[in-house]
């Protein structure tokens, strides 16, 4: 059955730190200028000849003691990102205005605070335990992340955390809007954080995913991809103007572990049921921020939707060479370049490529533009064949 329209919801308040730094103007100057934040592999007690997106200064950064019981990366990444553009202050007053029962959170990520449990076990003492510091039983858990940011921002309404792989933070907006329809609540908190650990590193590496150098999405030699962190929150509440999520759409492809379909059927499936929801047809697209992970399947088939899909003067990039594959919080991440590009103009190009695939439409483009930009569309597509494509508009 056909997707029907559905009401927007407004985006009030939006923040993400990665690589490139804390915060939206961070993000917008990295995106302007095509300054990557990757760096060199130097990340766990045995680095893989590899790049990464670190976001520097996490070890150094406790969380403060009032919140010490959840101590942590991943949650000392998501407190760094909640201090970020005021967020913080916005969910206060949103606090206020709806009662903390009546906004949900909903959070995706891919491997909660496994990092944490992965130093515990390297650190087992004589008898099997994990060292005393690190005995934190609401830490190890994969609902983790969600439980520590509602105790963060005293937050009492559905608290849900979606592990869907790459498309995690971007199914968390699909998530809350339905909330916010069926009138559970009356706003919601959405995002996502996943910080670099071993499990991925090593996990994706024995895929045989990880590029040696700098990834190059899109390219015709691009040789795999370059994990990242980051961490990023919108606020959602219903107004009729502003930045708005206007559509989204969520499929699966049933094709593979982790390869996705070659003609990327689930990833239109989803499309389909986004543009739909936002009552729009493709060619009303401006910009179309891509998943392109720089790895030479899924590339491929995102690039061949792109091309049969889309309108010559639809501008698509990938942000992966600015902040690497931050996984998890990869749908959060785009939804911010995303809403950047509505709110200043600015869309990114392919940093790190060089020469395009011959697969690619004339969609796809090397360098940042700047336009009147009204929509834009995300695409996120994780293991699986987990399929979530959302819709936003100024």
């Amino acid at each position: 059955m056909p997707s029907k329209k559905i009401d927007p919801v407004a985006v009030t308040a939006w923040t993400a730190t990665s690589a490139v730094g804390v915060g939206r103007a961070a993000m917008l100057d990295a995106l302007v200028r095509s300054r990557s934040g990757l760096r060199r592999n130097d990340f766990t007690h045995q680095p893989l000849p590899t790049w990464i997106g670190r976001v520097a200064g996490l070890e150094e950064a406790p969380l403060p003691p009032s919140l010490a019981a959840w101590d942590c990366r991943n949650h000392r990444l998501a407190w760094r990102g909640l201090n970020a553009d005021g967020f913080l202050d916005a969910v206060a007053v949103a606090r206020e205005r709806h009662g903390a029962a009546r906004i949900a959170l909903v959070l995706g990520t891919s491997t909660s605070s496994i990092g944490a449990t992965e130093e515990a076990y390297r650190r087992l003492d004589a008898e099997g335990r994990f060292p005393p510091e690190m005995r934190l039983p609401r830490v190890h858990t994969p609902h983790s992340l969600s439980a520590f940011v509602q105790e963060a921002l005293a937050l009492d309404g559905p608290c849900l955390t979606i592990s869907t792989a790459c498309s995690s933070s971007a199914k968390a907006f699909a998530a809350a809007q339905r909330l916010m329809r069926l009138g559970l609540v009356d706003a919601a908190v959405v995002g996502g954080t996943d910080t670099l650990c071993g499990s991925v590193l090593f996990g994706f590496n024995a895929l045989q995913l990880v590029s040696p150098e700098a990834c190059r999405p899109f390219d015709v030699a691009r040789a795999g991809i370059n994990l990242g962190e980051a961490a990023g929150f919108a606020l959602l509440e219903r107004a009729d103007s502003g930045l708005m999520l206007t559509g989204y759409g969520e499929a699966s492809d049933a094709y593979h572990m982790s390869t996705p379909d070659p003609q990327g059927i689930g990833a239109e499936r989803a499309l389909d049921d986004a543009l739909a929801r936002a009552g729009i047809e493709a060619r009303a697209v401006d910009h179309i921020n891509l998943h392109g992970t720089a790895s030479a399947k899924n590339d491929e088939a995102e690039a061949l939707l792109v091309a049969r899909r889309f309108e010559a003067h639809t501008h698509a990039a990938s942000t992966k060479g600015l902040t690497g594959h931050t996984l998890g919080a990869a749908g959060i991440v785009e939804a911010v370049f995303s809403l950047l590009a509505l709110e200043t103009g600015w869309m990114p190009g392919n940093v790190g490529s060089a020469r395009l695939d011959p697969v690619c439409g004339p969609q796809i483009r090397l360098d940042a533009a700047r336009a009147d930009v009204r929509c834009v569309v995300s695409h996120s597509f994780g293991f699986g064949g987990t399929n979530c494509v959302l819709v936003f508009q100024r």
